[in-house]
């Protein structure tokens, strides 16, 4: 299937008269759905709930089998204003002996009552926070213990990725980086704009972003990432196209291009950014549509919700043979049914189960001292969920929905159990954001591509629910 994204049909939408109507009807809060449900659902959940399910897939699992990992370094030396990540400020480094100390006891905890540990990691992610917090020797013991406890393999195809802050490295940290294993890297760039990276605290030169990027190049990491934002404060038309020019220029393997979320009611930190600073949702859509072009023109594939990659990416492969799946970390090559989740509000899955780790650290403490596994909320699946879940992977994924299949896998008639969907997604087809190909088979357009939350919303259970005092999502635009 062509999931490429025609950036001519983009501007002539974007400079149709008709723009002011979509952006008002469309413009909403909504989830990422990098899970459904989304984990604004996730209710109390005990530690047993998610041992049991982690049994229940031990039994059916072969040894064979992989799994993913995840860990959560949660240390910050500086607020970076836009920040929604769970996060801990502080300059001081004897913080993170605590920390690893109870992270090894959480990974000691899972290989006593699981066999989590007889199966091969494909997939090793360090997010943040910002896990080059870490000095070299608190790194190494990290990785150390994750291989005692876990079974870290050595072959080519595995994923083993670290997000960085580039103002936290330098060659001597890449090369150590490379030499624990990791082979995909992270870097936090954002914007590349002076006046921008003011107003959102995170100063970085072009300079400096180059000279890690060769760094990286020559030490052998078979993917670079950079992270950008879009909808900052202070950022114009202008200043994106010049960003993405130095983006281009130094040839990522993979962009994030995130939508900012301005949740200053949920992110204290977010309240030193002004809103009038901030773009209006016609400039962000213009901002989107700029970005989803110039990168398209310069050879990346617009994978789906956020994500660029070079054609020949794993990822990009992965969307052609229909091996692609989006989860918390964003689209991946689908490689485990098992995502582990280690650290402060951590979150993993398995089989029905969503299962978070305390959210505040001296929490996460707390349980471990007590021998306990830090689990405090989740979310046992429903057939429904799963349903809706596998829907909104094709959408997210593939940007199409095969009826006939999901039919099939769930026993349903679409038509009868998506009634009321079918009537909201005739808006959808009367604005040119979808198409069917036959009864089905539907795809989203180009222009519906920029609004493929928007979408996955018509499919979203929980969002027909009462609306939350206060607002829990970003906005779509």
């Amino acid at each position: 299937m062509n999931h490429q994204i025609d950036s001519y049909q983009l501007n002539t939408m974007l400079s149709s008269a008709r723009i002011g109507e979509l952006l008002k009807k469309y413009d909403r809060s909504g989830p990422r759905y990098t899970s459904y449900p989304p984990a604004t659902e996730f209710k109390t959940l005990t530690a047993q709930v998610y041992l049991d399910a982690l049994l229940q897939r031990g039994y059916a699992a072969l040894p064979s089998d992989p799994i993913s990992v995840y860990i959560h370094i949660p240390f910050c030396s500086t607020p970076c204003f836009y920040c929604g990540c769970n996060k801990v400020i502080t300059r001081n480094p004897s913080a993170v002996r605590k920390y690893l100390d109870h992270l090894r006891k959480e990974m000691a905890l899972l290989r006593l009552q699981t066999n989590l540990h007889q199966r091969p990691v494909t997939q090793l992610h360090l997010g943040g926070g910002t896990p080059t917090f870490l000095d070299d020797a608190e790194m190494t013991e990290l990785i150390h213990h994750t291989s005692h406890y876990f079974n870290l393999v050595n072959h080519a195809d595995r994923d083993y990725s670290v997000e960085v802050d580039p103002r936290t490295v330098n060659l001597a940290r890449i090369q150590l980086l490379r030499g624990l294993g990791f082979n995909r890297i992270s870097l936090g760039v954002q914007d590349f704009d002076d006046d921008v990276q003011c107003a959102i605290n995170r100063q970085q030169s072009v300079a400096s972003i180059s000279a890690l990027v060769s760094a990286i190049r020559i030490c052998g990491f078979r993917s670079l990432n950079f992270d950008l934002i879009y909808g900052l404060p202070l950022q114009t038309l202008e200043s994106i196209d010049e960003t993405l020019r130095h983006v281009i220029a130094l040839s990522p393997d993979r962009i994030s291009y995130y939508n900012y979320a301005h949740l200053p009611e949920r992110f204290p930190a977010q309240r030193a950014i002004r809103a009038e600073d901030i773009p209006s949702a016609s400039v962000k859509l213009q901002m989107l549509t700029t970005i989803i072009g110039t990168l398209t023109a310069a050879g990346y594939e617009y994978i789906g919700i956020d994500h660029f990659v070079k054609k020949d990416d794993p990822l990009a492969r992965a969307q052609a043979e229909g091996k692609l799946c989006r989860n918390f970390q964003g689209y991946s090559v689908e490689k485990s049914q098992e995502l582990v989740g280690l650290g402060v509000s951590s979150i993993s899955s398995t089989g029905f189960v969503f299962a978070q780790n305390a959210v505040q650290l001296e929490r996460y403490y707390q349980a471990l001292d007590a021998n306990q596994l830090p689990i405090e909320r989740g979310l046992v699946s429903k057939l429904e969920d799963v349903l809706r879940r596998e829907i909104i992977q094709q959408l997210t994924c593939y940007r199409s929905l095969n009826i006939d299949a999901i039919e099939k896998e769930f026993n349903i008639d679409f038509a009868q159990h998506f009634s009321a969907t079918l009537h909201e997604l005739e808006q959808f087809e009367r604005d040119g954001l979808i198409r069917w190909v036959d009864p089905k088979h539907m795809t989203v357009t180009t222009e519906g591509t920029l609004l493929l939350r928007n979408l996955c919303m018509a499919f979203d259970e929980y969002l027909q629910r009462s609306t939350p005092l206060r607002p829990l999502f970003s906005r779509a635009i």
